[in-house]
C-alpha cells in the first residue's frame, strides 16, 4: 500500500521547502510528504490522488496565496478528502480568518509562522493530528476500480472479464455510489456517456476499454513468444488445462490460447461439489487457479484473451491463425474449445443482454442482486449451481424449467439442495418467451405448459443456463463435424469401418483424433463427450498419450 500522504501549500518557495523538509525529517518513514505552490496546484494534485486510490492524512496550508487562499482550497479540499486533517498557517494577522475557518472548514489547528524550532511549536501538535487520525483509518481499496452503470453491457463485460481472470476489483455503481461522479470527474471523462472508466493503481485510465486494452494493461499475454510448439491447445477449460498441464510436464514446448479466460465455461461455476478429491467442493474459479497455476510451473504459454479464427494444413504442420493477424505453427493441434450457452431466441432478448439479461455471470452479478427477485432460465446442474449461488443474495430465486422436473438434467445432490433452501422456487413446465423493456430488463413473459396461458411478470435480472453449442466454425472445411457442430474424433469417423475421406495414413485415427491427422478434441466440443468437469480433466489428459504417438512418426 502506498504511504498515506501529507499536503502542504504555500506560494513562497523559500517556506515551501522549509516545511517540507520539516515535515520529512520528522514523518517521511510513514507518510509522502506531497507538496505544492498554489491552491489551484494542489487542488489538482488531491485530485490525482483520489484517482490512484490513495489518501491524504493532512493537509498543511497557507492561508495567505494569490488565487485561492488556503481557506478556500481546503474548502473543496475537504470534500475530496472529508476524513484528512486540515492545519492552517498563518501570519498573526490572518488569526481572524483563522478562527473563523474552524468553523466553516472544520479547522483542526492554525499555526503561526515562523513554527521554529519545530521540535516544540510544529511536530507536538501534528503528532496529535496524525494519531487522531491513524485511529480511524481504514486502509482503501487496492486495486482496479471500476466505474459504471448497472445496466451497461460493456460495464457487464469489463466485469466479466476481470473476474473470469480472477483480477481483483472495486465496482462503483455510479447510480449509488456518491465518489462514483466525483471519480469521472477528476478523470475528464464525459459523464456517463464515456463509462465504463477503469482505473488503475498507478494512476492510469481506460475509457470504454475492450478486453484486449485492459489485458495489455494488467500483464496478460496475448501473443506468443516462439513461432513454433510441439502442441497448441485452443480452449482453457479443464479439458484445455488438463492437456497443457500433462504435455508440458512431458516435455512438449506447449501453448494454450484462452478466447476469455481459463476454466471455460465450467470456471463460472460457483460451486462444483461432485469433482473427485474436494469433499466440501471447490468453485470454477478455484480450480481454473489451480489449473492455470499448475500449467505456467510446467512452462506452459497461455494466450488470453486471444482468438483462434482458422487452421491452415501445412504438412508436417497446423498453422493457427489469430484473430490479431498473427499465426502460431505447430506440430499437433488440440482443440479444447468446449461449449457456450446457447443465446435465448425470444423477443426482445438481444437488445437487453448485458442490460438485465446475462449468460452464466452468477459470480459477477450476485452481489448486485442483493434482495431483488432473480429469475433463471435453465434445468441443468450450472444452473442449479447458480440457484444455490444466488440464493445467498437475492430475496427469492425463480427457477424455469421447460420440462415436468428437474431429474432429467441435473444431480441429485443439487435437486436437494435446491428443494431445502426456502428462497428457491422452481416453476416446471414454464417457457420464457419474451423479455421486455427500454434501457434494462423490466418484465419477463412466461408461458405455462399446463395451462397454455402466459403470465407477465416485473423482473430486473434474469441469468440464461440453456444447452450447450460448440464455437467451431474457424473449423469449417478442415475437419468433420456433427450437425450441431461437435467434433467427432476417433472409431465414430469410420461407422462402415473405413477411413473419413481425405485420410492417409495406414493406421486408423486414434481414439480422440478428428478426421485430420495430428488433430485432436478433448472435452465438451467433443461429439459424445460426457459433459463433466472430470471427464473433461481425463479426456485432456488421455489426449496428450495419442499426441507422443502421433509425434513419434512426424
Amino acid at each position: 500500500m502506498a504511504k498515506p500522504a501529507i499536503l502542504t501549500v504555500d506560494d513562497d518557495p523559500e517556506v515551501l521547502q522549509a516545511v517540507s523538509r520539516d515535515l520529512r525529517h520528522q514523518y517521511g518513514d510513514r507518510f509522502r510528504i506531497v507538496r505544492a505552490d498554489s491552491g489551484i496546484t494542489a487542488l489538482d494534485a488531491v485530485q490525482q490522488l483520489k484517482l490512484r486510490n490513495e489518501v491524504v492524512a493532512l493537509f498543511l496550508v497557507d492561508q495567505r496565496m494569490p488565487e485561492m487562499g488556503g481557506v478556500e482550497f481546503l474548502e473543496q479540499a475537504k470534500d475530496i478528502f472529508p476524513d484528512a486533517k486540515r492545519a492552517l498557517l498563518t501570519a498573526y494577522a490572518d488569526t481572524d480568518a483563522a478562527i473563523k475557518s474552524i468553523n466553516s472548514v472544520r479547522l483542526d489547528y492554525y499555526l503561526l509562522k515562523p513554527w521554529n524550532p519545530p521540535e516544540e511549536r510544529l511536530y507536538p501538535i501534528l503528532d496529535d493530528l496524525l494519531d487522531d487520525w491513524l485511529a480511524g483509518f481504514r486502509p482503501p481499496f487496492e486495486g482496479i476500480r471500476v466505474i459504471g452503470n448497472r445496466w451497461s453491457p460493456l460495464s457487464h463485460q469489463v466485469k466479466e472479464f476481470l473476474a473470469r481472470n480472477q483480477i481483483p476489483y472495486k465496482w462503483l455503481d455510479i447510480e449509488l455510489e456518491p465518489d462514483a461522479a466525483k471519480l469521472v470527474e477528476y478523470a475528464e471523462a464525459d459523464g456517463k456517456q464515456q463509462l465504463p472508466l477503469v482505473l488503475f493503481p498507478d494512476g492510469s485510465r481506460l475509457i470504454q476499454p475492450s478486453n484486449l486494452e485492459i489485458a495489455a494493461k494488467i500483464g496478460l499475454q496475448t501473443q506468443a513468444e516462439r513461432p513454433f510448439y510441439d502442441l497448441a491447445i485452443v480452449g482453457g477449460g479443464p479439458a484445455g488445462l488438463a492437456a497443457a498441464v500433462y504435455g508440458a510436464s512431458e516435455g512438449l514446448s506447449t501453448v494454450l490460447i484462452e478466447r476469455e479466460a481459463p476454466g471455460g465455461q465450467a470456471g463460472t461455476s460457483s460451486r462444483i461439489e461432485n469433482y473427485l478429491g474436494f469433499p466440501v467442493g471447490l468453485s470454477g474459479s478455484d480450480l481454473a487457479r489451480r489449473g492455470v497455476t499448475q500449467a505456467r510451473r510446467f512452462g506452459v504459454e497461455i494466450l488470453t484473451p486471444a482468438v483462434v479464427i482458422g487452421v491452415r494444413l501445412q504438412d508436417p504442420y497446423r498453422v493457427l491463425q489469430l484473430e490479431d493477424g498473427s499465426e502460431i505453427s505447430c506440430h499437433a493441434l488440440l482443440v479444447a474449445t468446449g461449449v457456450s450457452y446457447r443465446w435465448l431466441n425470444v423477443p426482445g432478448a438481444e437488445k437487453l443482454t448485458g442490460a438485465g439479461v446475462y449468460y452464466g455471470a452468477a459470480m459477477t452479478e450476485a452481489i448486485a442482486c442483493s434482495n431483488e427477485e432473480v429469475y433463471l432460465v435453465g434445468g441443468a446442474n450450472s444452473a442449479g449451481q447458480a440457484a444455490m449461488h444466488f440464493s445467498k443474495y437475492a430475496s427469492k430465486v425463480i427457477v424455469l424449467v421447460r420440462g415436468e422436473s428437474l431429474s432429467s438434467s441435473m444431480s441429485q445432490y443439487l435437486i436437494d439442495q435446491i428443494a431445502a433452501t426456502a428462497n428457491i422456487k422452481v416453476c416446471t413446465g414454464c417457457s420464457l418467451v419474451e423479455v421486455k423493456g427500454d434501457e434494462h430488463l423490466e418484465e419477463i413473459v412466461i408461458a405455462h405448459a399446463k395451462t397454455g396461458q402466459t403470465q407477465t411478470l416485473p423482473a430486473r435480472s434474469l441469468f440464461i443456463f440453456i444447452g450447450a453449442s460448440p464455437k467451431t466454425d474457424w473449423l469449417d472445411g478442415v475437419i468433420q463435424r456433427d450437425a450441431q457442430g461437435f467434433i467427432i474424433t476417433g472409431p465414430d469417423l469410420m461407422p462402415n469401418q473405413k477411413s473419413p475421406p481425405g485420410w492417409r495414413l495406414e493406421r486408423s485415427p486414434f481414439l480422440l483424433e478428428a478426421s485430420v491427422p495430428g488433430i485432436f478434441a478433448a472435452g465438451d466440443v467433443r461429439s459424445g463427450s460426457i459433459k463433466r468437469v472430470a471427464s473433461g480433466v481425463g479426456e485432456g489428459s488421455i489426449a496428450i498419450q495419442f499426441v507422443h504417438r502421433y509425434l513419434s512418426n512426424v
